[in-house]
């Protein structure tokens, strides 16, 4: 009998291999270390080696020339495994090169057809062999070359089923009619077998079934609902664990304790069962394979769970990732309902709302408009009383000085008319007289003047813009030309003025209207602030503010103005010193200008004893 010497580490790969190779006829010697291959080889009876290339030393497998040389046969034959890869056709040539440039004869990668491996082994052994061997081998190669083409149908079916699969994920079918596709699909792969998937619940804790189509809807009822543990039968232990358990014997496993009265019921004794995870620390659920009979799983088998639970795993996500999906759509949906409707509420209301501030504001309105009609109403009122009050004096005093002079002229006239001489009235009568008309017509004239000034001062309070003259002009010789003329008024005091005023300042305004609002301005320093004193100091300056507008400060070093005064320096007729020189009528008329025709702003601002500032806030161009 020939001897195949194999020389492998990881011999459980091998196992097929292995028993075809003794039931041809062939003795078998396995051993792991490349000493205990060379010990043999020299031992004599090896006929041909299968070298494992993760045995045969580095990339130029040293360990097969080295055998060569350690056999007393020349042109020992040797066959190199290597293990599979996705390498590309330029990396296989290469690895077979390099393979018959170290001695050997092929070099074959894994997954390899076990009949393909004994029939290259056949070809190679050396003669003679007995017909007996030879006849087992001829039967056991034809043997494997119908196990190895139904393998590759069922390889094809396992592709196609697995591609169907992927669709029905794809095209979104039922969760249970692809779990229950899948289960047949591994069923026919493995003959015997009945497949199940359990899901575990969204608490985490309960076992729910998914597909059994094989298994007896009362098993699959009957484990619907149970809780996952560290002794749970195969499917609930390896869920707790995350880890795959398998259990060869029902009825003598301890983790079928609690349940192998029914697993017995239905006549199952073996169960491996292998956990369907999302990530690391999430649990789907699991798959599991059933027998009838007492069973440990092959490397086939293992393949299989790994391709069902692989396939498992992306219809259980999928559908897990609707339901989220579906749930997160009817809860943004009802938010939406909700929103939706609370925005209609609140439109409603701000409808609602509108129309009565519509309502409201129209309503103001109209009141806004009758109180402006009764302000003017009163305003005027005041103005006319003021100009009553005003005119009343010097007119009354006229009045009474021309009645007095009017009566004693007629008692002059009178005596006249009875004939008398004027040697009769005597000329200290008539000295009288005359002195009197000089009085009386002094008093008439003081007072007529007075009117007059009021009433000049009146008629400025009702401005005429069409009538002022408008143009573009420099701020600094205006004001500096108004100097002269401005202190000539208020020549008994000693008023020094300081302009600083920069010479680029223009303004498209009413050159008239603002030298007189800065004559009032100085005429209430003469009046109010340096009154009892015999001068003081003025300083006029101008500047352009950020907001573009020309800022044009008035400042004196005078008396001040009480703060209980300051709320009314712009109301018509307040003065402090009436009936010595002031009317009452100079910061209203400034304020009105600066206001109405200049179209700015004017502020005042004073301590008592510390002086009085007015600031003029102009914009460039005045408005049309």
């Amino acid at each position: 009998m020939q001897t195949i010497l194999i020389v492998t580490g990881i011999s459980a790969g091998l196992a097929e291999l292995e028993s075809a190779l003794a039931a041809s006829g062939l003795n078998l010697l396995t051993v792991s270390r490349a000493d205990s291959a060379l010990d043999a080889v020299r031992a004599g009876g090896v006929a041909l080696v299968l070298l494992d290339a993760a045995q045969a030393g580095s990339s130029s497998y040293e360990l097969c020339s080295h055998l060569q040389a350690a056999s007393a046969t020349p042109g020992l034959p040797i066959i190199l495994l290597t293990q599979g890869g996705s390498g590309d056709s330029a990396e296989i040539r290469d690895e077979q090169q390099r393979a018959l440039a170290s001695g050997a004869i092929a070099c074959l990668r894994r997954p390899f057809s076990t009949g393909a491996v004994l029939e290259l082994v056949l070809a190679h052994l050396p003669a003679p062999r007995s017909p007996d061997e030879l006849s087992a081998s001829i039967a056991q190669l034809r043997q494997l070359r119908l196990s190895d083409a139904a393998s590759h149908q069922h390889a094809e079916d396992l592709r196609e089923g697995q591609n169907q699969l992927l669709e029905m994920v794809a095209r979104g079918a039922p969760l249970a009619t692809t779990l229950d596709k899948l289960m047949l699909l591994i069923e026919t792969q493995a003959p015997g077998v009945l497949c199940s998937t359990l899901l575990l619940d969204t608490d985490g804790r309960t076992v729910r079934t998914g597909a059994g189509p094989s298994l007896p809807p009362a098993y699959m009822a009957a484990i619907d609902g149970l809780p996952i543990g560290p002794v749970a039968g195969s499917c609930g232990t390896a869920m707790y664990r995350k880890e795959a358990v398998v259990v060869t014997d029902i009825q003598t496993d301890p983790l079928w304790a609690p349940y192998a009265a029914i697993a017995a019921q239905y006549g199952l004794r073996a169960c491996w069962s292998v956990p369907i995870l999302l990530d690391a620390d999430t649990v789907l659920g699991t798959f599991a394979m059933y027998y009838r009979e007492v069973r440990s799983p092959s490397a086939a088998d293992m393949r299989l769970i790994g391709v069902a639970t692989h396939l498992a795993g992306i219809a259980i996500a999928r559908t897990r990732h609707e339901d989220e999906l579906r749930l997160h759509r009817t809860q943004l949906e009802t938010l939406v309902a909700e929103r939706t409707a609370e925005l209609r509420k609140a439109k409603d209301r701000a409808e609602q709302v509108n129309d009565e501030l519509a309502t409201a504001l129209s309503n103001l309105s109209m009141t806004q408009d009758e109180l402006v009609r009764r302000e003017k109403l009163a305003a005027l009122g005041a103005l006319v009383a003021g100009v009553a009050h005003e005119l009343n004096t010097p007119i009354g005093n006229g009045l009474m000085a021309a009645s007095s002079m009017a009566e004693r002229t007629q008692a002059l006239r009178a005596a006249f008319a009875k004939g008398a001489r004027q040697s009769d009235l005597g000329q200290g009568q008539l000295d009288a007289y005359l002195d009197e008309v000089a009085q009386a017509d002094e008093i008439v004239v003081r007072n007529l003047k007075r009117a007059a000034s009021l009433l000049h001062s009146f008629r400025a309070i009702a401005l005429d813009q069409d009538s002022s003259q408008r143009s573009r002009f420099k701020l600094e010789p205006l004001v500096a030309g108004l100097i002269p003329p401005l202190l000539a008024t208020v020549k008994n005091l000693a008023i020094e003025v300081e302009l600083n005023i920069p010479a680029h300042l223009e303004l498209d305004s009413y050159p008239g209207q603002l030298s007189q609002v800065l004559l009032a301005l100085l005429e209430n320093s003469a009046v109010h602030g340096f009154a009892g004193r015999s001068g003081g100091h003025v300083r006029i300056s101008a500047s352009l503010n950020r907001t573009g507008s020309i800022e044009l400060v008035y400042a004196d070093d005078g008396n001040g103005i009480a703060s209980e005064h300051l709320g009314h320096i712009y109301d018509p007729f307040f003065t402090t010193r009436r009936g010595a020189g002031g009317s009452g009528l100079g910061l209203y008329i400034a304020h009105n200008i600066v206001t109405s025709v200049l179209g700015g702003r004017i502020n005042a601002a004073s301590q008592p004893g510390q002086g009085a500032t007015f600031v003029l806030l102009l914009p460039p161009a005045a408005p049309l």
